[in-house]
């Protein structure tokens, strides 16, 4: 089969929609929602409040055993708990329309933290039904597309909730995001549960302590977990400076807004479906080098902005080559990530493995403020370049861990 033939298949349009659906709730408890409880007056201290509204996606492993472990009555492991899940979803993100900002905040942030909740739960079952139901070979392109239908889910959720704002009101607005989220539900009634031959945990026991157990005695365990901390952490850092870059260069908001969000997306989306589509050439090994590497030149890039100063040109460029090439890492990234997950335990052990890249974004980027301060734009985005060298030297080391088909 070809890669047109595998990219435009029931599995990979269903990985798309996944991403979508996924990707659709993320700003609704974020920066929509800042952007709403600012404009009725709501005081800082109130809009810093909806940070803790991402505590779900960074805990979500202390309850993704249950996943593994219950069976819905209904459509079976994977799609039971996905129609479930996203019911819960749609109608609370529409209930969140319901309540006043400024009247009823303690409301407005309950409901809110009750749609974080619902949204980690689906991303535990949706990437274990990606690992599920596609083939080692298929993965990377998978996971490229499922990152794609992420990204124009944020798009819609972000960019178009607040455009939408200005002609009804953002209450409205929230119950609209939840209809569509109500659509994600029927289209899951299309997907294909997977067929897995090893039957699920019994107890509460094999499917809490089994799946770490399981992990932890793999022969490189420690060196998968590292890598995933340090591959994309100077990546993560950088892209938190970069907004004080622009406007501290001279750039104009509506600059930024033009340049940076139209060129970035585009070159995000081609990223992806490029990763997606050269990891099936290259296997995984070599593509998490080349990807790597890219990633490290891109994240230099910003030293050379930094030190040319304001140029439309340069950082149209700069931004199209960083975007391209995270779109790229990002694509090899989750694809790795699916890879180590036993298919016995892939709720419980994804979501393990994704909970400390949550952790990672976090915390290595809480300083980079401090960083950048004292070290100078040029030479903060340096280190951000040279932090991500450990990573990649540690590529050699996971081989032992990923099937034969991936090396």
């Amino acid at each position: 089969m070809s890669i047109w033939q595998q990219m435009f298949s029931k599995r990979m349009l269903i990985a798309f929609i996944m991403g979508m659906a996924s990707g659709l709730p993320l700003l609704l408890t974020g920066s929509t929602l800042q952007a709403w409880m600012r404009g009725e007056g709501v005081s800082l201290e109130g809009v810093g409040l909806v940070s803790l509204l991402g505590l779900p996606y960074t805990l979500k492993f202390l309850w993704a055993p249950l996943f593994d472990r219950f069976v819905p009555k209904f459509l079976g492991r994977r799609k039971g708990w996905l129609v479930l899940i996203q019911i819960c979803l749609a109608v609370s993100i529409a209930l969140v329309g319901l309540f006043n900002p400024l009247t009823s905040l303690t409301l407005l942030l309950s409901m809110s933290f009750l749609v974080a909740f619902f949204s980690s739960s689906q991303d535990i079952v949706v990437d274990a039904y990606r690992r599920e139901s596609l083939s080692d070979e298929e993965l990377g392109l998978g996971s490229s597309l499922y990152v794609n239908g992420y990204r124009v889910a944020m798009l819609i959720s972000g960019a178009g909730a607040l455009i939408l704002s200005d002609y009804m009101s953002f209450g409205f607005v929230y119950m609209c995001m939840g209809g569509v989220m109500g659509i994600s539900a029927l289209s899951t009634l299309f997907a294909d549960e997977p067929t897995i031959t090893d039957a699920p945990p019994r107890t509460l026991k094999e499917s809490v302590v089994d799946p770490f157990v399981e992990f932890f005695k793999r022969d490189g365990a420690i060196w998968a977990l590292a890598f995933i901390f340090f591959y994309k952490v100077g990546d993560q850092m950088a892209s938190n400076m970069t907004m004080p870059l622009y406007l501290d260069l001279g750039f104009t908001k509506s600059e930024v807004g033009i340049i940076v969000k139209a060129f970035g997306f585009w070159a995000t989306i081609a990223g992806g479906l490029l990763g997606g589509s050269l990891m099936i050439k290259l296997g995984m090994v070599r593509s998490l080098i080349v990807f790597g590497i890219l990633q490290m030149i891109s994240t230099a890039g910003f030293s050379i902005l930094a030190m040319v100063g304001k140029n439309e040109s340069v950082l149209a460029a700069v931004v199209s080559f960083e975007n391209l090439s995270a779109g790229m890492g990002t694509a090899a990234y989750a694809a790795f990530m699916a890879s180590l997950a036993n298919k016995k335990f892939t709720a419980t052990q994804y979501a393990l493995l994704s909970s400390l890249m949550g952790m990672t974004r976090v915390f290595a980027s809480a300083p980079t403020g401090y960083m950048a301060a004292s070290m100078s734009y040029v030479w903060f985005f340096v280190f951000c370049t040279l932090i991500a060298i450990p990573g990649l030297l540690m590529i050699g080391k996971l081989s032992k861990m990923l099937q034969p088909s991936h090396r």
